[in-house]
């Protein structure tokens, strides 16, 4: 206790007091940890021993729940296009969600930095209670982590965190021109012939790798999928998705009321197109059974130097689906090794269906993955620059599958031979598999 003889004397001991109190509250909000979310949100640091790494169990798994059982994470990336962030491709329950947080790990120094995350919940959701979602968080300065672990509190032992690495930490120059995204193989796929025509085609055309999502497939397939894995075109990622929630084959909710449409279709594209953002110039969207197929150009990689060039600043490339009914074929180019391969066979298959007055035609897309922020499957929903609608005389997707229009005699459809064009090469490369593989 202070005592003042005269009352002047008091009043400049409190000014003094109070001063002093002010600078040492400054001083100590100086020393609290710089890191920034989008918004204004707690902060945790947590001192570790210098040079310690992090714990907690580092994550092997393409998907991974939490313990809410409403999230699920795939991956981290990381992405400074507009500033430094941690952006994890997940899927949440959209209404059971509501807050999660970053918990990064800082090396050297070991410090622990909690952020609040950003749920960024896909606006095409189409009714599924689960939807795919960006976990974004801002990243402390100074830090560049490794890993990241996500959890519900901002509290906690990081020790029992599943830890994951951060992907694309490091720029990388391309190392190929084009990669294509395959989501997802399912129902014991068994559609061999067609898979392999699909896949050299996608050679013929430019592309060097192709990214499938498979959750199951038969026997037969597996020994297909080998050889492509081995001689360096495919790289599997393993999609269990129904062993977690209740999985639609279908696209919307009330055609099929489970968890997640699909087979969680949509967040294996977005995965597919980050996974492939610092390593492919181009990725190409589209399922097992399509072809994006030039009629103006020889392969991809010309086609696409022209679009880019008289379409300045655009990422995004859509192409018209067009459907090839597998109930029309011809005699022509009936391949008798190719009888006892199942699927179908796409040469025998010219007949395309019309279009359909009033009814929206869906698209395919090749785009460039840095201009992607978030994808759907026949638009994207959020990029840097524009998107162009490719016009159907440059190129089409060459769409093989059970007619849409089921009542529409032989004589309506249209004869489109485009295909054939590249017969010959097609016919060798398969041939060629078929016979390490099958026959």
């Amino acid at each position: 206790m202070i005592h003042c003889g005269k009352k002047h004397v008091c009043g400049v001991v409190a000014c003094i007091l109070i001063f002093a109190s002010i600078l040492i509250c400054y001083w100590k909000d100086l020393q609290l940890p710089n890191t920034v979310t989008r918004k204004i949100f707690p902060q945790v640091t947590t001192d570790r021993p210098e040079g310690q790494l992090c714990r907690g169990k580092k994550v092997q798994n393409t998907i991974t729940p939490l313990k809410d059982n409403r999230t699920f994470i795939i991956s981290p990336y990381f992405d400074d296009r507009e500033s430094k962030v941690t952006r994890v491709i997940g899927i949440v329950h959209h209404e059971d969600v509501k807050q999660l947080y970053c918990w990064f790990c800082c090396q050297p120094n070991g410090k622990i930095y909690v952020s609040n995350a950003e749920i960024d919940v896909h606006s095409d959701r189409f009714g599924f209670p689960y939807s795919a979602a960006d976990i974004v968080c801002l990243e402390p300065e100074n830090c560049n982590p490794t890993h990241v672990s996500i959890h519900q509190s901002a509290h906690g032992n990081i020790d029992q965190l599943p830890r994951f690495e951060i992907k694309n930490r490091k720029p990388e120059p391309f190392s190929v021109d084009f990669t294509v995204c395959i989501s997802a193989m399912f129902g014991n796929y068994n559609n061999v012939l067609q898979f392999i025509q699909s896949m050299e085609m996608y050679k013929i055309l430019g592309a060097q790798k192709v990214v499938i999502y498979k959750n199951n497939c038969s026997h037969l397939m597996e020994k297909v999928l080998k050889f492509y894995i081995e001689e360096g075109t495919a790289e599997i990622i393993p999609w269990p998705i129904n062993s977690y929630l209740k999985v639609s084959s279908t696209w919307h909710f009330s055609m099929d009321a489970k968890d997640i449409g699909y087979y969680g279709q949509i967040t294996a594209l977005n995965d597919c197109i980050y996974r492939n953002m610092q390593r492919s110039k181009f990725v190409v969207l589209n399922d097992a059974d399509e072809v994006i197929l030039p009629l103006k150009y020889p392969n991809w990689k010309t086609m696409m130097s022209s679009l880019q060039e008289q379409n300045p600043g655009t990422g995004i490339f859509l192409f018209e689906n067009h459907i090839f009914p597998e109930t029309f074929s011809t005699h022509t180019f009936n391949i008798s090794s190719w009888n006892t391969v199942p699927g179908v066979n796409i040469l025998q298959h010219v007949h395309r269906e019309p279009d359909r007055k009033g009814v929206f035609n869906p698209r395919k897309m090749i785009v460039d993955p840095q201009k992607v922020v978030q994808t759907s499957v026949h638009s994207v929903l959020r990029a840097y620059g524009n998107s162009v609608n490719v016009p159907m005389d440059v190129a089409l997707v060459y769409h093989c599958r059970k007619p849409l229009q089921r009542d529409l005699p032989r004589e309506s459809l249209i004869r489109d031979t485009s295909l054939w064009i590249y017969n010959s090469s097609l016919i060798m490369n398969v041939n060629k598999v078929l016979s390490q593989t099958l026959l």
